[in-house]
Parts: structure tokens; C-alpha cells; sequence
């Protein structure tokens, strides 16, 4: 792990729309860094591969005594963060997924990352604060074409074999370092996984030590 004496390169966010609390870092991830002068890379992540293939852990919501958990951590921790969260006692219905939004942000990021940032702030707004699908590639395009992209080169997009590859590709590489839930953050190779640890990510913009402050 890099010390607090390394290159002062972007944060690395790597988000799923899916979680819940991958959206509450998107409302939050940005402003802290920029309190320090750093950008950030945001990096989309399927929880389907990491979680599910790789760990051969079952959803949140679909684990006995930790669903109960989540379904009331994931709504006062909206209320600490002052952002929108609809309640969604159960989960999330079966069969929604992040595949296209996902494909999506990685074609607007090829040109414009900050409006693949907006869009992906969006898309987590769709799910999460407005209670909407983002399964369909054509909720995903509406959401795109709401901030000025292409509709029907963002719908093309999503299902050419280029963004099918990139995904994976870029699913690949967060595993290849170790990213196996969301939100997490690198930041000068320090990994922090948690929207509960983004006061760690801040310590360490802050102080580049992990050593306590007084």
C-alpha cells in the first residue's frame, strides 16, 4: 500500500446502480474530494460477479437476519446523508439489473467522463430515490439522452459486442484488485470499502498517515 507520500492521483470509486449504498456514495464521493483537490475515476462493477461468481455469496437481501439489517441501515443512513431513498422493504425486485446502465456509462466515458459521472448519478437516482427500473435499454437511453447524449447511439451502444467486452474487461480488472463490494474507493492504493468508511477515505485525503490525529 502506497504511504501518504505517493502520487496524488484520482480516487479510484468503484459503484454498482444496484446498491444502495453504491448510491449514497455517488451523492457524497465527489464533494469530498474535492475539498482536497483530487479528482475522481469512477468505475462501474457488477456485484452479480463479484459478490455471487466470485465470493459464491448470496444478495444482501436475500440473506437471512442480514436483509432485516440492511433494509433499515440503508434508510437512516439516507437521513444522516440528507439525500432520497425510497423504501424498498424487500429488496429489489427480481430480474432488475445494472447491465445496460453499466455498458451506458462506459460509452459516454469514452468521451465525456463527466457526463458519464451525471449520467451514472442519475441512473442510481432513477433506482434508489425515485423508486424506477434501469434494467431496460431504453429507461437506461432516456436517462442518457435527458443530459444531452445520442438516444439511439446510447441504445446501439448498449448492446454492441464493444461495450459487452468493456464491461467485462473492467469488471476483470476490479477484481484483479480486489474490489468485491461497492462502494469502494482506492485512494493512493489504499483500498476502503463502505459508504460507513468514507470518513476513512477523508482521514486519509487529510493526513495520508492512518496514524491517529490529535
Amino acid at each position: 500500500m502506497a504511504g501518504g507520500g505517493a502520487a496524488r492521483g484520482p480516487i479510484e470509486f468503484y459503484f454498482d446502480p444496484i446498491s444502495p449504498y453504491g448510491y449514497l456514495a455517488t451523492t457524497q464521493i465527489d464533494a469530498i474530494a474535492e475539498r482536497h483537490g483530487r479528482e475522481v475515476d469512477w468505475k462501474p462493477v457488477l456485484l452479480g460477479v463479484t459478490v455471487m461468481k466470485v465470493m459464491g455469496l448470496p444478495p444482501l437481501m436475500q440473506t437471512p437476519l442480514k436483509k432485516d439489517y440492511v433494509a433499515h441501515d440503508k434508510n437512516r443512513m439516507a437521513r444522516l446523508l440528507g439525500v432520497p431513498m425510497v423504501d424498498r422493504p424487500h429488496g429489489l425486485a427480481p430480474g432488475i439489473n445494472s447491465l445496460a446502465a453499466c455498458r451506458a456509462f462506459l460509452w459516454l466515458k469514452q468521451a465525456d467522463p463527466s457526463l458519464a459521472k451525471r449520467f451514472a448519478k442519475r441512473i442510481c437516482a432513477r433506482l434508489w430515490a425515485e423508486g424506477g427500473d434501469i434494467t431496460a435499454a431504453e429507461a437506461v437511453a432516456d436517462e442518457a439522452a435527458a443530459l444531452g447524449a445520442d438516444r439511439d447511439a446510447v441504445r446501439t451502444a448498449i448492446e454492441s459486442p464493444e461495450m459487452k467486452a468493456a464491461l467485462k474487461a473492467a469488471v476483470e480488472a476490479a477484481v484483479a484488485k480486489g474490489v468485491f463490494g461497492v462502494p469502494t474507493f482506492i485512494v493512493d492504493g489504499e483500498a476502503i470499502w463502505g459508504v460507513d468508511r468514507l470518513w476513512m477515505v477523508e482521514h486519509w485525503l487529510r493526513h495520508g498517515t492512518w496514524a491517529r490525529q490529535r
